[in-house]
């Protein structure tokens, strides 16, 4: 199989923080199965105007949301930013969410952008995380008794996670897109969420296979 696409959602103010380990060790083929072709990145924007991070990068669009097509991706991630509870602006996106679970490909979401999913009822029959319980539970969606308390949650191809949580998120991420060798993904995970360094060694192994 030829390189795939992960398609990253983009506005402004998103959380740099929270996606920048799942992107950036999607593209970084050191430690992934052979063949190693990696994932290419695209950012998806609501217009084609750039945006500007919350950490202040400018990101210009590679394509608006409305030339998105599940069939053309790999997974959809949703960033959290602080319009996405700030009226409807975003809502595009969680339609698109809807579309791609629908066709049966991976969408990953963190903090604020779960609270767009839930909106748009995407999580009212799915096992999921956020923030907070409550935070959830303000967008007046159906699905409280789906809230998981764990760092980052997979139901199908639906990734949850709050946004303290950006290496659990990837975790999940790069297990869904089953780029690692378990016993890779759990030394990668060990290494940059508790500074394991008896997880180097695997992942160093991994890197000359």
């Amino acid at each position: 199989m030829g390189q795939q696409t992960v398609h990253v959602a983009v506005y402004d103010a998103l959380a740099d923080w929270e996606v920048g380990f799942a992107t950036a060790h999607i593209r970084d083929t050191s430690y992934h199965r052979p063949p190693r072709t990696g994932f290419a990145i695209a950012t998806v924007g609501l217009t084609e105007e750039p945006v500007v991070t919350m950490g202040g990068m400018r990101i210009q669009p590679d394509l608006t949301v409305d030339a998105l097509r599940p069939q053309d991706s790999a997974l959809l991630i949703l960033p959290g930013a602080s319009s996405w509870d700030t009226g409807d602006a975003n809502a595009p996106f969680a339609r698109a969410a809807r579309a791609f679970l629908d066709a049966d490909v991976p969408v990953a979401a963190i903090c604020g952008a779960t609270a767009g999913l839930a909106r748009e009822g995407l999580l009212d029959d799915r096992d999921h995380t956020s923030g907070a319980a409550g935070y959830l539970a303000a967008t007046g969606y159906r699905g409280g008794d789906r809230y998981r308390e764990a760092a980052a949650v997979t139901d199908g191809n639906l990734v949850t996670a709050g946004p303290t949580e950006p290496v659990a998120f990837a975790r999940e991420v790069l297990a869904l897109l089953d780029v690692y060798e378990p016993e890779v993904l759990d030394a990668w995970y060990r290494l940059f969420s508790a500074s394991d360094a008896s997880a180097f060694g695997v992942l160093a192994e991994a890197a000359q296979r």
